[in-house]
């Protein structure tokens, strides 16, 4: 199993929660392939901790999917399945419009400029085709919205589904395109205007466009 040497260790966080971090993100962006069968004594010895943090980062990312445990026969990572795209996002197109409505009697301008800069930056990464960052600014732009709802159930739980939109990206599942861009700032008129119905309605289409897309796109492929 081979395991990368060079990356950055996070200060100030438990060896549970540094095992868990570094481990997910190995197996989002693909250094831990689907179907990898994982050693905690080599996981621990890469990661400078003991064997225990290890299996409980394990367990954790079994629960969130992104692991698969047989007791006595094998850990190993979760097959990818693109089509998942269609059980991800849906509920995730729920939490965000949920969020965005709730955000729109509370969300000052200052917050709806700091969103709309980086929109503005989304949509520059989409232009030159620098997909991944564009991804990073995505996510910055609705977490922006979810953290004025202050609801730690929304946002945990749309943490946790935003890591397997991240994987379905590295595995080619998520399109971005600049049909983005002009829904992210419907969302700030939303806003501004005080439209919480609308805010909620466009968010809601944001997440789930991209089904739509994919299909379409592997309905083409197949042509």
């Amino acid at each position: 199993m081979p395991i990368p040497n060079n990356f950055a260790a996070p200060n100030r966080i438990s060896a549970k929660e540094r095992a868990f971090n570094q481990i997910q993100e190995w197996i989002i962006d693909g250094t831990l392939l689907p179907e990898e069968k994982l050693n905690d004594a080599e996981l621990a010895e890469a990661l400078g901790v003991s064997r225990t943090p290890i299996r409980e980062a394990l367990q954790l990312l079994a629960v969130q999917g992104f692991v698969e445990m047989h007791p006595g026969v094998t850990t190993q990572v979760t097959a990818v399945n693109k089509e998942d795209i269609s059980k991800i996002l849906p509920p995730l197109a729920v939490l965000q419009a949920l969020a965005a409505e709730l955000a729109t009697p509370v969300i000052n301008q200052q917050i709806i400029d700091s969103l709309r800069q980086i929109n503005t930056e989304f949509s520059q990464a989409i232009k030159k085709g620098e997909y991944y960052p564009a991804l990073k600014l995505d996510e910055q732009f609705h977490n922006g919205i979810v953290e004025v709802t202050q609801n730690l159930y929304i946002s945990n739980t749309i943490s946790m589904l935003q890591a397997h939109v991240r994987r379905l990206f590295f595995h080619n599942s998520i399109i971005l395109t600049h049909d983005s861009v002009e829904e992210h700032e419907a969302i700030l008129q939303a806003f501004e205007g005080q439209d919480s119905a609308t805010a909620n309605k466009v968010a809601r289409n944001n997440w789930l466009r991209p089904i739509d897309e994919y299909y379409s796109k592997l309905k083409e492929s197949r042509n």
